[in-house]
């Protein structure tokens, strides 16, 4: 762990989306996860569930980087990235914990601040050393309503040297 890695302990940044997330995204994400829920399309159905109307599927506004508006990278993510390069490691997801607070409206305007909040040094079970970075992303809307957060841990793994 270098002290520049170690800096970005406690780092935040915040993404404002530049427009409402909108009906067609949900549909086409709900249409994407092969998720057919009657929530997600028709108004009536979800009126008569206890919304207002439709609702996003939970994890959209995790899995977009509409909000975000930044341009690809090499490997085409556009999305936030805490730009940690390790040379002679792999990155590995570590998972991920959801806690959705509120259901996404289509008239939601997101914003997602991701905040750094630790990085360890460990060693798995074959000795390699790793360096597990977790991070907490926060969603909200244009009222300030927390919708979602997200824990996230990103590993990366000594590559096991060859002889």
């Amino acid at each position: 762990m270098t002290e520049e890695i170690r800096a970005l302990v406690g780092r935040e940044v915040s993404y404002t989306a530049p427009e409402e997330l909108g009906r067609a995204a949900i549909r086409y994400f709900a249409r994407a996860v092969g998720d057919d829920n009657p929530l997600y399309t028709d108004d009536a159905y979800a009126r008569e569930h206890g919304y207002d109307g439709v609702i996003a599927p939970p994890t959209l506004i995790c899995e977009t980087n509409q909000y975000a508006d930044l341009p690809p990278d090499a490997d085409g993510y556009a999305g936030h990235d805490w730009h940690i390069d390790i040379p002679g490691s792999r990155k590995v997801r570590g998972g991920n914990t959801y806690t959705f607070h509120e259901p996404v409206r289509p008239d939601d305007v997101i914003t997602a601040t991701w905040r750094l909040d630790g990085v360890t040094e460990r060693r798995n079970s074959a000795g390699q050393e790793m360096l597990v970075v977790s991070s907490v992303a926060t969603y909200t809307n244009q009222h300030g309503r927390l919708l979602v957060t997200n824990e996230e841990t990103i590993i990366f793994v000594a590559l096991k040297e060859e002889r």
